[in-house]
């Protein structure tokens, strides 16, 4: 399933997303937060069976509302180096991978939905984006190991780890480069694992104002979702809602050598297979 937070009249209500020959539809789930639906099987269950039995063409367009962040996660949590990158012929691809995770946080500010811009702020002067998956967590994980890990997982949505270069370069912890206001669109929907399947097995991809500059499969990832799950739940209680960023593959090498930092007007879509697309637009601060 896709399950989507979306503007109603007069608050966020949850829903689900219907696939039509005529485009995507929208079947209304109520005023609960999604994830109050994510982390109840029973609730689940009866989305499914709500989903299943639906007449799509008395439903509304999905493009006819406004979609917000599908969760309000209490902790955002990101990867850095979690992608291999290319090697010559003939050398252990393994041979440069980090011990563990390399793990930092995105604060709750940095949060914007699918549909909202992204301000390049005025002493920002190096902007970057990293098309990610992002991981939502559905029951609580705490302790949890690499076989168990993935019970505790929702469904999968899309992150764009929006960064700016020059102030994570300033000190040697990141978070003032990532987390600047509104540096972490997220959307447009979460899928279910069951129609994800093996997150080990997905092509990324990013496009910048038409040109593809990332591509690279999870299957080279050095850390699988099951392992950054457990590895995590050592030291925080992962909540329902929570999300974990798995990071970004490197950018294809002509798009490392015409590195251009992000200016207002650009526009970059992740696309990430079985899980869908999320495209921001970067505007100019007022302030």
């Amino acid at each position: 399933m896709r399950l989507v937070s979306y503007r109603g009249d007069a608050a966020v209500r949850a829903g689900a997303v219907i696939r039509t020959p005529d485009g995507d539809r929208l079947l209304d789930l109520g005023a609960d937060p999604l994830v109050a639906i994510l982390a109840d099987d029973a609730r689940l269950a009866a989305v499914r069976a709500a989903v299943a039995a639906v007449d799509a063409a008395t439903l509304p367009a999905l493009a006819s509302v406004r979609l917000e962040a599908p969760v309000r996660p209490g902790t955002i949590l990101c990867l850095g180096y979690n992608y291999r990158g290319h090697v010559p012929d003939g050398v252990d691809p393994t041979a440069d991978d980090p011990a563990s995770p390399d793990v930092f946080v995105k604060t709750r500010n940095t949060l914007s939905g699918p549909a909202d811009p992204v301000v390049v702020p005025a002493v920002a002067d190096d902007v970057d984006y990293e098309g990610e998956i992002a991981v939502v967590i559905g029951r609580r994980a705490k302790n949890v190991t690499p076989d168990a890990a993935l019970d505790h997982v929702a469904g999968y949505t899309i992150l764009n780890d929006v960064s700016d270069r020059t102030w994570q370069r300033r000190q040697s912890q990141w978070a003032l480069g990532k987390c600047f206001d509104s540096f972490a669109p997220l959307g447009p929907w979460i899928v279910t694992p069951d129609e994800v399947g093996d997150p080990q097995d997905l092509l990324v991809e990013v496009i910048r104002d038409g040109i593809v500059t990332v591509s690279q499969s999870t299957a080279t990832t050095i850390f699988p979702v099951a392992e950054i799950v457990a590895y995590l739940s050592q030291v925080i209680t992962l909540e329902p809602g929570d999300v974990i960023s798995t990071g970004t593959p490197q950018k294809l090498p002509e798009a490392q050598a015409a590195h251009r930092p992000l200016r207002p007007g650009d526009s970059v879509t992740v696309r990430v297979e079985r899980i869908g697309e999320l495209t921001t637009t970067f505007i100019g601060g007022t302030e």
